[in-house]
């Protein structure tokens, strides 16, 4: 008996927001992808600004959202300058990173995040996007630590 070989492929998701962490993340992600013949889709969130009871002075230009959506048409096509066949797929989604990228996850092969190095009290005080993803995606997740 033989196995029919599959016509999907596989699907490597990477968290981005900009940082130089994230960008080492995707640069991985994005060498991954390409050795495995899988899809890159990057996702990258945005958020309005909290406010706690006072006005928030904003410029009139101010678009969270368009500038989200610049950064991320960017870091796809610096995925594909050095992957030019690769499948990219961006989504750019309103709210926190963390539920997203755990949502992104599904039926993912692998989930990419970067780590910003705040160490385990830090992050334990702060939250951590990676370590929820860590323990709540519905795939592998690799934390992707710069080596500087």
């Amino acid at each position: 008996m033989t196995a029919e070989p599959s016509s999907d492929t596989g699907r490597v998701v990477v968290g981005f927001d900009g940082s130089d962490s994230s960008r080492d993340a995707l640069s991985w992600a994005a060498r991954q992808a390409d050795l495995t013949g899988s899809t890159l889709e990057i996702v990258m969130t945005w958020e309005l600004p909290s406010s706690y009871g006072w006005a928030v002075p904003v410029p009139d230009d101010f678009d969270p959202e368009s500038d989200a959506q610049r950064a991320l048409d960017a870091a796809a096509s610096e995925a594909l300058l050095h992957h030019p066949g690769l499948e990219v797929r961006r989504r750019l989604i309103s709210g926190h990173p963390a539920p997203a990228l755990v949502e992104a996850s599904k039926a993912a092969d692998i989930l990419v995040v970067g780590s910003r190095g705040h160490g385990e009290f830090v992050g334990m005080l702060i939250g951590s996007v990676s370590s929820y993803c860590a323990t709540n995606a519905h795939c592998p997740v690799l934390v992707h630590r710069n080596a500087s």
